[in-house]
């Protein structure tokens, strides 16, 4: 038996999306079209089968990826992610995305992605693992700390990192640290990764406050999402005396404008799965969260939530984009053309991948830092990337993800022409 993809939550083809993206940095920059042309194809990609035995004797078929988009700048890194909407598009737009957000914050990476279509919420324990072992199985082949670095994303986290680490080293007969990140720290994870992609996002509203002039306090910021990433930047803006007015999981939200309880919507969610009921806060849904009142709304969940069909009813001053490309490029314009800043996903979220590049080090080394040293590195990464991009929008006139991108795309490009084209 097959499992078959429902209908995706994406509105548009999210890859003729970020080839759009593209084509546009270089207009904008006067880049070569024929660089152009080499960069808007994906390097390599694989779809796999993966049949998998399950609990009551039975046997699903899932379907896999993995892309990679380009190496000109070193292997490939990217995050594997469990949905049920998965499609090889998706992929191969995540996997563009993460080029270009390696590049922007100057690590030695290209971009990959990876996905299989399923619910993992409802697999046990052992089915989800015996499917990630198979699919680890399936692109052994194409991953390995020289080649491409896997990651977790969207419904996986440490412990299917700790399987697709194990399964791998167990074929090579030796444990290769390296070859995937976000990994538990029993086995070669880093201190610091777990909160780092959220903790990227403060730096970025820590660095915005300071071009407004105003303090971390003075801002209300409304978060969509409540897992890695949404959970962890709630908590850390809490902890920064910021006010967070609304947060949601995927089945709804909850909205206080006086500000919530995060610790305890935090011990909700622990206890209940679920962020509905909690006290001194009323529900709303994820759509109407998108256009509540607020200085910052976050999204921190999927792709393509802010659209041409809402854009014009954000409240929100400014976006940041915890989530990869949750805002499409037509409400880019309207956002823009209403004056609503966007922190860019390649900006804004990227303290994952960074704090991922430090794992991978740490593991060829296998040598490991203290917290505060990956805390203290990932701010200067984040922070300088921050500035350039502040300095291009200034400077050329236009919006913080066109010179971000830019930036990045032309980091890329001048890889790619400096190696040469083989044969």
């Amino acid at each position: 038996m097959s499992t078959a993809a429902p209908e995706s939550h994406l509105r548009e083809n999210p890859f003729e999306l970020a080839k759009a993206q593209l084509q546009k940095v270089g207009e904008v920059f006067a880049l070569d079209g024929n660089l152009i042309r080499v960069l808007s194809s994906c390097k390599k990609g694989v779809e796999v089968s993966i049949p998998v035995a399950m609990d009551d004797g039975s046997i699903e078929v899932y379907q896999g990826f993995r892309v990679t988009h380009n190496i000109a700048r070193g292997p490939s890194k990217g995050g594997i992610r469990y949905h049920p909407d998965v499609t090889i598009d998706e992929v191969k737009a995540l996997a563009m995305w993460m080029t270009w957000k390696c590049a922007l914050m100057g690590l030695p990476f290209g971009g990959a992605k990876g996905g299989v279509v399923c619910n993992p919420k409802t697999l046990s324990s052992g089915e989800l693992e015996r499917m990630t072992r198979r699919y680890t199985s399936e692109i052994i082949n194409d991953i390995g700390p020289e080649r491409d670095i896997p990651a977790p994303d969207v419904g996986t986290d440490g412990r299917v990192m700790a399987w697709i680490f194990d399964t791998y080293s167990m074929n090579k007969g030796y444990s290769v640290l390296g070859v995937v990140t976000g990994k538990p720290l029993a086995v070669g994870g880093s201190l610091g990764r777990e909160e780092a992609t959220a903790r990227g996002s403060l730096y970025c509203i820590q660095a915005l406050s300071t071009k407004q002039g105003r303090r971390m306090s003075e801002y209300a910021i409304a978060i969509q999402g409540f897992g890695n990433v949404g959970a962890n930047l709630a908590r850390l803006l809490h902890t920064a005396g910021v006010k967070v007015v609304a947060v949601s999981d995927s089945t709804g939200g909850v909205y206080n404008a006086a500000g919530l309880d995060i610790p305890a919507a935090l011990a909700h969610k622990g206890e209940h799965g679920t962020l509905t009921g909690l006290a001194s806060a009323e529900a709303v849904t994820n759509e109407e969260l998108i256009e509540l009142p607020c200085d910052v709304f976050a999204p921190c969940a999927l792709e393509q939530v802010v659209t041409e069909a809402n854009a014009d009813r954000v409240k929100a001053k400014v976006i940041c984009e915890g989530a990869n490309g949750p805002v499409t490029p037509a409400a880019d314009a309207i956002l823009e053309d209403r004056g609503i800043l966007v922190l860019p996903d390649v900006l804004a979220n990227a303290g994952g991948v960074v704090v991922s590049y430090f794992e991978w080090v740490q593991g060829l080394q296998e040598y490991f830092w203290h917290e505060d040293e990956v805390n203290a590195k990932l701010h200067d990464i984040v922070a300088r990337a921050f500035e350039e991009a502040w300095h291009t929008r200034e400077s050329i006139g236009m919006s913080l993800r066109m010179a971000s991108y830019g930036l990045a795309v032309q980091r890329v490009a001048e890889a790619t022409t400096t190696r040469g084209l083989y044969p």
